[in-house]
């Protein structure tokens, strides 16, 4: 693997690509490119009470989440936590997990990802235009349009 050039790189409050993917947003802000495929850095602001993903597990990656603003609520396995600005929640791989705004407030958090990869499958997901506009037929049958992202997700060796 080769690593990227240095360079500077700033992203500015307003910086980088933003997208939506169907219950929470996605700015991105370094790429697994830039960073020598080490890791990625998005950010993820939540609506009040917005499930962020269904429960679900990664087999290549850990994610950390950084919480900027706001609460976010994490089941991690077995346990249920909350956490605040200036917290960072560990998600390891392999471990089933999901997130949400536990709070009545707008939440923000960044979500680093290493080794980097996953950051594709948001890219993905923008471009059907999120979650809901990723197959009307199986979004309807489903009840979400979760269900219709399995050829994305199995890419990206995502268990839902």
């Amino acid at each position: 693997m080769e690593a990227a050039a240095a360079h500077v790189k700033l992203v500015g409050p307003t910086g980088g690509m933003e997208g939506f993917l169907g219950s929470i947003g996605v700015r991105f802000m370094i790429d697994g490119l830039e960073a020598g495929e080490r890791f990625s850095l998005v950010e993820h602001p939540m609506s009040p009470r917005a499930l962020a993903a269904p429960l679900h597990l990664h087999t290549r990656e850990d994610e950390y989440s950084f919480v900027l603003q706001g609460c976010m609520g994490a089941l991690l396995g077995d346990d249920v936590v909350e956490a605040g600005p200036g917290d960072l929640v560990f998600k390891p791989r392999n471990q089933w997990h999901t997130f949400w705004n536990a709070g009545d407030e707008p939440c923000r958090i960044f979500e680093i990802i290493s080794p980097a990869g996953f950051e594709r499958f948001f890219e993905e997901l923008v471009d059907m235009g999120g979650v809901a506009g990723a197959d009307p037929e199986a979004s309807s049958a489903s009840g979400c349009g979760w269900a219709s992202l399995s050829p994305a997700a199995g890419r990206r060796d995502l268990v839902m």
